[in-house]
Order: C-alpha cells, then sequence, then structure tokens
C-alpha cells in the first residue's frame, strides 16, 4: 500500500478503462467516432466523465456551464446525469466539430438540455454575467484554450453560487507542469493558472490526477 497515486501502466490503464465507466451506447460510438479524428486527443476519457456525472449528481447541480466542448462527450456526460429540466450552456467556436456532438446529443435524447453557443467563450459568459446571471450556476467545465484559463476561471467564479464547482481539465499539461524546458504558451499558461488557484482564498482545491490532470475548485 502507499500514500502515492499509483503510475499507470497499459495493463493497469485497460482495466481502468474497463471496469471506472459506465458508459451508454452513444457515449461509447461517440468516443469511436471521436478517436478517428486528427485531434482526437482533446476528448476527455470516459473515467473522467463519469467523475464529473459523480460530481454533477453530488451537488445537486441543475445549471451548467462548458467552455470548449469539441465533439460533445463531456456535455453529453453532464447532461445524462442532470434531472430532466437541468440545463448546460457549451461555449465553442467549431461548427464542424460540433454538428458531430449534436447527433450524438440528439441520440441520446438530451439534445433539449444542451444550449450550445458558437461564439467566442469570452463573449459568452460576459454576456450572460450581463443578462444577471451571476450565482445562477451550479458547475462549470473549462476545457479549451490555455492562454485564457484564469479569463475563463474568473468569469465562471462570478456566475457559480457559492457551494458551486469549477472543474478545469489538463491542469498537469502531459506532465510538462514540471518540465522547466518546456517553455511553450500552454505549459507557462497551465502553470500560472495553478499557482493562481493554489493561492485563491476564495475556493477549496483538488488537484485530481485523471485524465491529463482535472482540477476541482469550490467555491467558498
Amino acid at each position: 500500500m502507499t500514500a502515492r497515486t499509483l503510475p499507470l501502466d497499459d495493463r493497469l490503464q485497460r482495466y481502468l478503462a474497463a471496469h471506472g465507466a459506465r458508459e451508454t451506447a452513444e457515449q461509447r460510438e461517440l468516443r469511436r467516432v471521436t478517436q478517428r479524428m486528427p485531434r482526437s486527443s482533446m476528448q476527455i476519457g470516459a473515467e473522467q466523465g463519469a467523475l464529473m456525472q459523480a460530481l454533477v449528481r453530488v451537488t445537486g447541480a441543475r445549471r451548467c456551464l462548458e467552455i470548449g466542448t469539441f465533439t460533445g462527450y463531456s456535455a453529453l456526460a453532464v447532461a445524462l446525469a442532470l434531472p430532466r429540466d437541468g440545463r448546460i450552456v457549451c461555449c465553442d467556436m467549431s461548427e464542424e466539430w460540433t454538428s458531430i456532438a449534436r447527433r450524438y446529443w440528439k441520440q441520446a435524447g438530451v439534445a433539449g438540455k444542451i444550449d450550445l453557443r458558437i461564439a467566442p467563450a469570452l463573449e459568452t459568459l460576459d454576456a450572460l454575467l450581463k443578462r444577471g446571471k451571476a450565482g445562477k450556476f451550479d458547475f462549470a467545465f473549462i476545457d479549451a484554450d490555455k492562454a485564457n484559463y484564469a479569463n475563463y476561471y474568473e468569469r465562471c467564479l462570478k456566475l457559480v453560487r457559492r457551494g458551486g464547482l469549477i472543474a478545469a481539465d489538463n491542469t498537469l499539461w502531459g506532465g510538462s507542469v514540471v518540465d522547466p524546458l518546456n517553455k511553450t504558451v500552454d505549459a507557462r499558461a497551465i502553470r500560472a493558472f495553478n499557482r493562481k488557484l493554489l493561492r485563491d482564498r476564495r475556493v477549496d482545491i483538488a488537484l485530481v490526477p485523471v485524465g491529463d490532470g482535472m482540477t476541482l475548485a469550490f467555491r467558498r
């Protein structure tokens, strides 16, 4: 036994994939379709989707935000966990990628829960704030361009209620957060974001080593 997080070799990763989530047929098919795409690594894994569903259920979330939708797996996972009258606002810039998302949302019977906004996410978030939606959301998932993570986070912190949850993906960035030789814009942005959250007393945090790292920030 150890207090350290286990390293996942290929066998253990396969075991985790086989035992760590119960996917619907639509989720499995959407993952298969996305894995054939050039940028398939942008899709979250099944176990991360299952964790997000558990978080949505345990927090009693009804109103959710997503920044960065890609082909729609994470939004599908969240929508499946929401109650019948639950809603998720999704922000993305790509009609091409989200056209795939729309197809599988419809097949899964959750399209009515998802409000997709094709526009720069900061514009969508600022518009929600102007419409008086501060404190009206229960859960937010950030998984878009890394250079804007801090900006997305600050907007979400206003939009999410006290006791609500913000989840930020890719906060280990392939392990490059501990590689001082990696000075790419994205790696530097993630390091800065992680430092920001560590110091931010407006939230309680937990960096979970699932997928590429996911930081949970509970608004105090």
